[in-house]
């Protein structure tokens, strides 16, 4: 394996980590805002969007390389890494709309 093939196995391992990172936060986020703990799910929700953005910023670093011609073979893992990066963007999204819902409907706090 090349030293340049192993560079893209790592940055499409950094996708599939934050985005498997980001997709747990966003469930444990769920989880708070279940037991009406707001403050907790939007921090953990933050941390989400954190995740995310790291696995998105490598993501768009692969795509910029490969605009620039600097072009990368197609494996399987960097379809399962794009395929995981959308759901938990999809995921996360459904998650704090469910977490909105969850607060209007909350008891009255006290």
């Amino acid at each position: 394996m090349t030293t340049e093939a192993m560079k893209n196995e790592i940055e499409i391992f950094e996708i599939i980590s934050h985005g498997g990172n980001a997709r747990g936060l966003a469930y444990e986020a769920l989880e708070a805002a279940e037991a009406f703990d707001f403050e907790k799910a939007e921090a953990l929700i933050k941390q989400a969007e954190e995740e995310l953005n790291l696995a998105h910023n490598t993501q768009t670093k692969l795509i910029q390389n490969e605009l620039n011609g600097d072009l990368s073979e197609k494996s399987l893992l960097m379809i399962h890494a794009q395929d995981h990066l959308m759901t938990a963007i999809s995921e996360q999204k459904l998650i704090k709309h469910m977490i909105r819902i969850v607060k209007k409907l909350a008891p009255a706090q006290k």
